[in-house]
C-alpha cells in the first residue's frame, strides 16, 4: 500500500491495495490511521460491485440510511447520487457536511464513481480542524460555547435534492428534520476541535433569530472554505473516496452541463457531536 498526499491541507491517494478482497486487520488499522490523519482518502481503480462495496463499508463502520432516498435494489444502505443529462442542478451542490440535521450525523461517507462526465465534476473538501485553529484565540473562546440549529429545509439545499427525490424519494422521511449541535465539535477519536457549521444546513445560532445569526454565520461560511483549507478530488470510474464528516466540508462541482454522473454512496453511523 502506498499513500501520496494530495494537498497540504488534507487528502491522500492510496494505491497498491485491492478493497474487494479480504483485508487483514493490520491493513484496516493502517487505513484508519491514514484516514484520521488525512481526513479524505482516495482509492483509484477499485472494481467494487454493490455487494463488495457494502461488505467493505461494514468492515469500516456501520452503514446507515440516508433519510430522503431509497437505496438501490437489494442494497438499502447504498444510495445513488446522480446528475443526468437533462438536469441542471447536481445533488448536494453546496458546501456541506452530510445530514447534520440528524441528532447523530454520519461519521464518514464513502462515494464510489460509476459514471463520470468527460470533464468537470470534481469535488472540493475543506479541513475544519485547520479552519478552527487559524481563528484568533479570542474569537475561538467566543464561539466555543455556542450551539447551532441545523435543518434539512434550507431552500438552496432542498433544491439540490429535488431531482433525486422525484426518482428515488423515501416517502417515510419527515418533511423537515432539525437538530442542534455545537458550533465547534471535539472529534471523538482525535480529540481535536473543528468548526461544525455549514452553509447547506446551519440555519441559526441556538437562542438567536436567523437575522441575528446572519453576521456570524455568514462570516464562518465564507471563512471555512478558504483555499488554504481545501483540496480537490478528480473522479474516474472506479474511484472510491472515504471522508470524515466530523471535521470536513465538501462541495461537488456542477460544471458539466448536459453530461451524466452516477455515484454510489454509503454513509457510516456517527455519534452526537460534543
Amino acid at each position: 500500500m502506498k499513500v501520496r498526499r494530495i494537498a497540504d491541507a488534507l487528502g491522500a491517494e492510496v494505491t497498491g491495495i485491492d478493497l474487494s478482497g479480504d483485508l487483514p486487520a493490520d491493513a484496516i488499522a493502517e487505513l484508519r490511521r491514514q484516514w484520521r490523519e488525512r481526513l479524505v482518502l482516495v482509492f483509484p481503480g477499485q472494481d467494487l460491485p454493490p455487494a463488495a462495496f457494502d461488505a467493505l463499508a461494514r468492515k469500516l463502520g456501520e452503514p446507515m440510511d440516508y433519510p430522503y432516498l431509497r437505496g438501490i435494489e437489494g442494497f438499502p444502505k447504498i444510495t445513488e447520487v446522480a446528475k443526468l443529462e437533462g438536469e441542471a442542478v447536481n445533488f448536494g451542490g453546496i458546501w456541506h457536511s452530510d445530514t447534520t440535521y440528524l441528532p447523530e450525523p454520519p461519521a464518514a461517507t464513502m462515494l464510489l464513481a460509476r459514471e463520470v462526465p468527460p470533464s468537470g465534476g470534481d469535488t472540493l473538501f475543506a479541513n475544519q480542524y485547520l479552519a478552527y485553529e487559524a481563528l484568533t484565540p479570542d474569537f475561538r473562546a467566543m464561539i466555543d460555547p455556542l450551539r447551532a440549529v441545523n435543518t434539512s429545509a434550507k431552500r438552496e439545499t432542498s433544491r439540490t435534492r429535488a431531482d433525486r427525490m422525484r426518482d428515488a424519494g423515501n416517502g417515510d422521511a419527515a418533511d423537515v428534520m432539525t437538530a442542534v449541535h455545537p458550533v465547534v465539535r471535539t472529534h471523538p477519536e482525535t480529540g481535536r476541535k473543528a468548526l461544525f457549521v455549514n452553509r447547506a444546513h446551519t440555519a441559526c445560532i441556538e437562542g438567536w433569530s436567523e437575522k441575528e445569526s446572519e453576521p456570524l454565520l455568514g462570516f464562518l461560511f465564507e471563512y471555512q472554505t478558504q483555499p488554504e483549507f481545501v483540496t480537490r478530488i478528480c473522479w474516474k470510474p472506479g474511484t472510491l473516496a472515504l471522508w470524515d464528516n466530523r471535521c470536513t466540508l465538501h462541495l461537488p462541482l456542477n460544471d458539466y452541463q448536459g453530461c451524466r454522473s452516477v455515484m454510489h454512496r454509503i454513509t457510516l453511523k456517527g455519534d452526537a457531536p460534543v
